[in-house]
């Protein structure tokens, strides 16, 4: 059943239509008898727009891309077959290296795409370099230090395996997991990124003509259906649904979908405490994209802003989990367990630097904040020598910047 929404354009009121069985889903309501123009926002229930009765919704480089993600992941514990030559090849998409052929056949890739948004990195070349520096160092130290270790017993100062329960984890000698760095890591240097400080940002929407085009449905160059500024907004959806069981509506399966945003915001989901994120998330998507459709670009922006504090809500949320989770496992003596929630927890706490504050328009953390955390998870001898003390005081620091507590943070599923 679709919504309609009016927006007045001069005073910025949004007025949500009741819904009724009796007059195709819609009830126009409008308690202003001398109202200023209004643009009707027509909201469908699942991510579907059309135009002349064709689909003017397309993501595929960011399915292309989760799937690589999956497949690199995978591959670093591969000890078979990886070496640090094809986890390289995967991250720069080069010598055919998925199993994948589509992938191969992909023009795109993952290096390139890494701290490459628009409004953070364009004119910082040097940092994103930098980033994109860090993720190819893990993937070679994966190889060069985990896996000659692979059947040695782990210890202070030793990489090696180490017993998580049933499982067994790969750790450098401090203890972390480069696989889990990696995959938590690219969330926010690779999704969130590209989600919120890029395609729905005004500085890729509002670029050149996009806003004219919009306003008079011209199709991108090589589209003959959606507007450049629909694509990019759909290019944002696509990194958290973009392998979805059903890519209009997700949510019946958020969390199962992928390794990356899509799997951790129906975590944060699953917690009572931030029941209905998911949703939130999805409705920011389909108003702000029927907004464009209805050349309403105050009710595009408010939506934005909405899903820049919202995901990056979910990655503050996590990066305090994992340090609480830690915590747990180091005063338990449970030191498996607690390396690979800390593992997971360094990941998360690398991409709060690719979040956004929408009331200062910043990451939540800096970069160089964020290299004090790391610098103190990796002093010494890295996370055997962290104290429950040292991982509450980071867990506060952090959840102070946000909306939620360390309480509410530390135990979601």
């Amino acid at each position: 059943m679709k919504k309609t929404i009016f927006s007045t354009l001069a005073i910025a009121t949004l007025i949500f239509a009741s819904c009724s069985n009796d007059d195709d889903g819609v009830v126009v309501i409008d308690p202003d008898p001398n109202p200023d123009p209004q643009v009707v926002i027509e909201v469908p229930d699942t991510y579907s727009f059309e135009r002349d009765g064709e689909s003017t919704v397309n993501f595929p480089g960011q399915t292309q891309r989760i799937l690589m993600g999956e497949e690199l992941i995978a591959s670093m514990l591969n000890f078979d077959t990886a070496t640090a030559q094809s986890l390289l090849d995967m991250y720069a998409n080069e010598n055919t290296p998925f199993e994948n052929e589509d992938l191969n056949a992909s023009s795109r890739q993952l290096r390139n795409t890494v701290a490459s948004s628009e409004d953070y990195f364009t004119s910082n070349n040097a940092e994103a370099a930098t980033i994109r520096q860090f993720f190819a160092d893990f993937l070679s130290a994966q190889i060069d230090e985990v896996f000659l270790a692979q059947n040695t017993a782990a210890a202070i100062g030793v990489a090696g395996q180490i017993a998580d329960g049933g499982s067994t984890r790969y750790v450098n000698a401090k203890g972390l997991e480069y696989n889990q760095a990696v995959a938590k890591g690219f969330i926010g240097a690779l999704m969130v990124d590209q989600i919120i400080n890029n395609y729905i940002s005004t500085t890729l929407l509002d670029e050149g003509t996009n806003r004219e085009d919009n306003d008079n449905d011209v199709p991108r160059n090589d589209s003959g259906t959606d507007t450049q500024m629909e694509h990019f907004w759909d290019e944002a959806y696509g990194y958290v649904y973009g392998t979805s069981a059903d890519l209009t509506n997700p949510n019946l399966t958020i969390g199962d979908d992928d390794s990356f945003l899509n799997k951790y915001i129906g975590r944060v989901e699953g917690d009572s405490d931030f029941a209905g994120i998911a949703d939130n998330i999805f409705d920011a998507f389909v108003l702000g994209r029927a907004a464009i459709v209805a050349k309403d670009y105050d009710v595009r922006d408010e939506q934005t802003a909405i899903l820049r504090e919202l995901i990056s809500q979910v990655v503050g949320i996590r990066a305090v989990y994992y340090l609480q989770q830690g915590k747990n496992g180091i005063e338990a003596n449970d030191f498996g367990a607690a390396f690979h929630d800390l593992s997971e927890g360094f990941g998360f706490i690398y991409s709060l630097q690719f979040t956004r504050n929408p009331a200062t328009n910043a990451p939540y953390f800096s970069g160089a904040e964020v290299q004090g955390f790391i610098d103190q998870l990796t002093a010494g001898n890295g996370f055997w020598d962290l104290t429950p003390a040292a991982l509450d005081e980071m867990s506060e620091t952090i959840a102070s910047r946000f909306t939620f507590t360390v309480a509410q943070a530390g135990t979601v599923n």
